[in-house]
């Protein structure tokens, strides 16, 4: 029987039922009735016949095909299975992409995203894509010895950052320690490299301190610049919010009767609904609001498009205007009070569940949330009405 020629495979057209167009040594074209065209080859194992396909033409040519058929005579010439070969490959090749860093570490993430912010879990993808994947993500993460991660992580300091390096390494952890409770490592190496890489001081948001708060305030209250930024920066100080937190307010999470503010676990870092007790300073700033955003969903609505929040920049670009650039910052104001609070005796798991702090025990924690309702509403009142006397009379307890 004569082999085929590239013109034939090319020409051969589809009949009524599906027929084939032999090249010897088992080798043959299969031309179905849709006009698609497979190469096969038929061979014995065992004096069983069996069929191995090799793919589609054109995707396959005739000469590709010829050579996919000497390969696996070559396999039966030793006795060996051609389909059990090519299975046991791809099984392999499937284990292979599997078990990379990159394909473990997204296993990983997708996991743990429902517990992040959505800011949170944009980062943690971008360090990863940003920082490793170009470097070790295709790499079978059981074979990533610690000098191969370490040579990543003294890549990123040489780039003047090691914070993010020390970041980027805490994250490659977690996904070692991933890889090893599901059976696909057994050494997690970023641990031991924290000794080997450059120490930095970790930067805290600049806060103000208690003798500051009255000339702040003071200034604040001359502040003659946006009138929705003033009051956003008033709410942030009496409620300890994320200025994230806050921005994307609506005017439906206030309940005035009951003086109390409920965040949707959408928009927390903890994922779960925050209560927020109003104090009455807080809720006449409400009201002020209200005469100006109240027609809007937002109570906080941006300059040129009021169906998206305010800048994320806005808050700290009125510290500046007032002087305090680099001295305080939107979020330093969780601090500022958290210190106060705590100087004056206030109940430490009211004050953390104001902020919300994460609970390890997030049962307990959904608990206590409800039930230091009351003790933070004492508390955030006393705080606020504490202000007011640091700007009307400079006192400082």
């Amino acid at each position: 029987m004569s082999s085929l020629n590239a013109r034939q495979v090319d020409t051969a057209k589809p009949r009524d039922k599906p027929y084939k167009l032999s090249d010897g040594g088992g080798l043959y074209l299969l031309i179905n009735t849709n006009g698609s065209k497979y190469w096969k080859l038929k061979y014995r194992i065992s004096s069983k016949e069996k069929k191995l396909s090799f793919g589609v033409y054109p995707d396959v040519s005739l000469a590709d095909a010829r050579n996919k058929r000497d390969e696996a005579r070559k396999i039966i010439a030793t006795g060996e299975d051609p389909s059990e070969v090519k299975k046991s490959k791809q099984i392999a090749k499937k284990l292979f992409n599997e078990n990379t860093f990159e394909a473990i570490a997204i296993e990983w993430y997708t996991g743990k995203i429902s517990t992040w912010s959505k800011n949170y879990a944009s980062y943690v993808i971008q360090a990863f894509k940003n920082n490793v994947f170009p470097f070790i993500g295709n790499r079978p993460i059981s074979d990533i010895k610690p000098l191969e991660l370490l040579a990543l992580l003294q890549r990123i300091e040489k780039r003047n950052a090691p914070q993010l390096a020390s970041k980027v390494r805490q994250l490659c952890g977690e996904a070692f320690r991933y890889a090893i409770i599901t059976g696909r490592a057994e050494y997690n190496p970023a641990p031991d490299l924290a000794s080997a890489m450059q120490s930095y001081q970790k930067q805290h948001n600049p806060f103000l301190l208690v003798q500051e708060l009255p000339e702040f305030l003071n200034k604040l209250t001359q502040y003659t610049g946006s009138f929705i930024t003033h009051h956003a920066t008033r709410l942030l100080m009496l409620t300890g919010l994320r200025t994230t937190e806050l921005r994307s307010a609506e005017w439906i999470e206030i309940d005035f009767d009951k003086m109390l503010w409920e965040i949707p676990k959408s928009r927390m870092k903890m994922k779960r609904n925050h209560l927020v007790p109003l104090s009455q300073q807080a809720l006449i700033t409400l009201r002020c609001l209200q005469h100006i955003t109240g027609g809007h969903s937002l109570i906080f609505p941006g300059r040129n498009d009021n169906s998206k929040p305010m800048s994320v920049a806005s808050i700290n670009q009125l510290l500046r205007a007032l002087g305090y650039n680099g001295k305080a910052t939107g979020h330093g104001f969780r601090h500022t009070m958290s210190t106060i609070l705590h100087e004056q005796g206030y109940n430490t798991a009211w004050i953390e569940s104001q902020l919300a702090h994460a609970d390890k025990n997030s049962i307990r924690g959904t608990y206590n949330h409800a039930q230091y309702l009351d003790g933070r509403r004492e508390m955030l009142q006393w705080y606020a009405d504490y202000m007011d006397k640091l700007e009307k009379e400079g006192l400082v307890c």
